[in-house]
């Protein structure tokens, strides 16, 4: 299952429609183009509090997955504990592949 979660951040982010990075993410809530936002396991409990927080004021949904290497990897870049998909196909294509987790 985690190869297709990956493998489709990956598509979404060589498509351009993925963004990064704390600063990134968070910008991409607050214009409302983030459609969904998808946050490591191992990203510290604060930084899941403040996705889980704008997500929730901006309806955006927020899933816990991956690790931030593996969410750098898949997005072309280092370690990301966040990553925000502003491709409404793409997000829904992954939470479909998500939704037997919960949200955060």
């Amino acid at each position: 299952m985690s190869d297709k979660v990956l493998s489709m951040i990956g598509l979404a982010a060589k498509a351009g429609k993925l963004v990064s990075g704390e600063f990134s993410v968070e910008t991409a809530i607050k214009k409302g183009k983030a459609y969904l936002v998808v946050c490591a396991a191992d990203a510290s409990e604060a930084s899941k509090k403040s996705y889980r927080d704008a997500g929730a004021f901006y309806h955006v949904p927020v899933y816990v997955y991956g690790t931030k290497e593996s969410l750098g990897k898949f997005s072309g870049k280092e370690y990301r504990s966040a990553a925000a998909v502003t491709d409404e196909g793409f997000a829904k294509a992954i939470m479909k592949l998500l939704d037997h987790q919960h949200t955060i």
